[in-house]
């Protein structure tokens, strides 16, 4: 098994166990009861010029525990203040100490669209984003067949939640689009081996619809990679390491901004 694959049967008995404690009926009976966030992921990213996705991230299975000193709050709090257009935090526990009370304590301070970033396997997930307070979430192509991800990007449309769908390979790019969906995203690491890439994202651009957003993720370091990534026309970057390594997260985003004119 793939560390993909073992997150996401870790994340079936998260579920399951979540499930137990609140049952699917009362948490989508919430959900559908919340107002909609009139898709404010998906407008943020609309706009001139490459827009940044800043990601609130502890560990990650690659690099462990990225920042001993980890603060969610003041993190999130310096993004909104820098100007991210959106704020992506992980609520997985067990890889990326992540946490839905993190994702609840940064939506209370901060008006910044937010994404639930989470390894999405079962619809209750859905409903339970919309609940935390979630602008969007992520869809991994490799954890889902064609038919889960329409369904899953049809209930997102239903409850005004954004979906960010990753895809690692031409085929994956190809269901997203064949889905319907709007912010497609390629993952430059490969979760077998961890290893990064980042012409991949230049590799799959032209399989992507021109009228859906295309994001950038993982192993964007440097202003240099921002320079680099500029042939593939990303609509959008997703950063996660660069940011919770760096001092001053303000001046770090200046720097990716003045590389993407």
């Amino acid at each position: 098994m793939t560390i993909l694959d073992t997150i996401a049967e870790a994340t079936k008995c998260r579920v399951d166990n979540d499930r137990r404690n609140l049952p699917k009926a009362v948490v989508r009976a919430a959900a559908e009861n919340l107002p909609g966030r009139d898709r404010a992921f998906e407008k943020a990213l609309r706009k001139k010029g490459l827009s940044f996705i800043c990601e609130v991230k502890k560990a990650s299975p690659s690099k462990g525990v990225i920042d001993p000193a980890f603060d969610h709050l003041e993190t999130a709090r310096e993004y909104a203040k820098a100007g991210a257009d959106c704020i992506s935090c992980l609520t997985e526990p067990e890889w990326f100490l992540g946490s839905d009370e993190i994702f609840t304590d940064i939506r209370s301070a901060v008006a910044t669209p937010m994404l639930r970033k989470d390894f999405t396997v079962d619809s209750y997930q859905i409903y339970q984003a919309k609940c935390l307070g979630a602008d969007a979430i992520l869809l991994i192509c490799s954890l889902l067949d064609p038919p889960e991800l329409a369904y899953y990007l049809e209930l997102c449309k239903e409850l005004g939640l954004d979906a960010l769908v990753e895809a690692r390979d031409e085929k994956q790019v190809e269901m997203a689009a064949d889905a319907g969906a709007s912010i497609i995203g390629v993952n430059n690491r490969n979760l077998k081996d961890f290893s990064v890439d980042l012409t991949t994202t230049e590799r799959l651009r032209r399989f992507a619809p021109e009228d859906a957003l295309f994001v950038a993720e993982s192993g964007i370091l440097t202003a240099d990679d921002i320079t680099a990534l500029g042939k593939s026309r990303p609509d959008a970057v997703l950063i996660g390491e660069a940011f919770t390594r760096a001092a001053d997260k303000a001046k770090l985003l200046k720097e990716f901004r003045e590389a993407a004119l």
